[in-house]
């Protein structure tokens, strides 16, 4: 937002329980969130259900955001924790459910991990496709990672996996991207 006096306005009304204030706040950072949401939600309606649950723990903790980080940032990591919970919520174990059933093992090739992927001629809409494609586990900690600015030790505590498996699941998830963008790109021809 570009009036930083108005946003803390808007938050004042808000720890207020100004309903207006409120929607206001909503009605601002829908977007952003919700395509935080799409990354981890494979449909458009279970991304929603989980932006709803994010605002009301948004509204619940806003008392807790003390000035001195991102406004976005703060709402984003809140939005990003309740999409997770979701999945914990949805699938008893997410993270052992993967096709590839070698999901606790290490990369095979140390450098995979390094390897980045381009998506500088991407369109958002083919990379958030491509994302969505992943298994729950493998997008999820790519989301963390690489959108969300965790670090693998964070994503390790958070998910209840080794570090190690952290950076195993990444690498496998850029490859598994590398995969799925190959074939839509191969397709287009």
């Amino acid at each position: 937002m570009e009036n930083k006096e108005k946003l803390k306005e808007i938050i004042e009304g808000c720890l207020r329980n100004n309903r207006r204030s409120q929607e206001e706040l909503f009605k601002l950072f829908y977007g952003k969130m919700l395509s935080v949401c799409m990354r981890y939600n494979s449909d458009r309606d279970s991304a929603q259900e989980v932006l709803q649950e994010g605002f009301i723990k948004v509204f619940e903790k806003l008392g807790a955001f003390d000035y001195k980080g991102s406004f976005e940032g703060w709402i984003r990591r809140i939005i990003a924790n309740t999409a997770i919970d979701a999945i914990r919520k949805s699938k008893k174990d997410p993270y052992l459910t993967d096709n590839d059933n070698d999901f606790k093992l290490g990369a095979s090739d140390p450098m995979v991990e390094k390897e980045e992927l381009e998506f500088m001629d991407l369109k958002a809409e083919v990379a958030m496709e491509a994302i969505q494609k992943l298994s729950p586990a493998y997008r999820t900690v790519f989301n963390l990672f690489v959108l969300e600015d965790y670090s693998h030790k964070e994503i390790g505590e958070l998910l209840g996996i080794s570090e190690g498996t952290s950076k195993s699941n990444l690498a496998k998830a850029k490859m598994n991207l590398q995969k799925i963008l190959n074939e839509k790109f191969m397709n287009i021809k």
